[in-house]
C-alpha cells in the first residue's frame, strides 16, 4: 500500500462516516459507502490529490441527494 492510497482510503472512510451521520435515517450506511467509493474512483486522476477530500465530499453528497430524490 502506498502513502497516497492510504491517504485516499482514509479520506474515503472520513467522507463515508460524515455522510452516514448526515443521512443515516434516509439511506443505509452500505449504500452511502458504495456511493462514496464510486465517487472516489471517478475522481482518481482527475483532480489534484490535495483537493480529494473536499471534492469527494461534494460529489458524494450530491450523489446521495440525487439517490434520495429518485427513491
Amino acid at each position: 500500500m502506498t502513502v497516497q492510497s492510504h491517504q485516499a482510503d482514509s479520506i474515503t472512510d472520513e467522507v463515508s462516516t460524515w455522510l452516514t451521520g448526515e443521512f443515516a435515517s434516509l439511506l443505509p450506511a452500505t449504500d452511502i459507502t458504495a456511493i462514496v467509493r464510486s465517487a472516489r474512483t471517478d475522481l482518481e486522476g482527475q483532480i489534484v490529490p490535495e483537493a480529494m477530500g473536499e471534492m469527494l465530499h461534494r460529489l458524494a453528497r450530491f450523489r446521495v441527494l440525487r439517490t434520495l430524490q429518485h427513491a
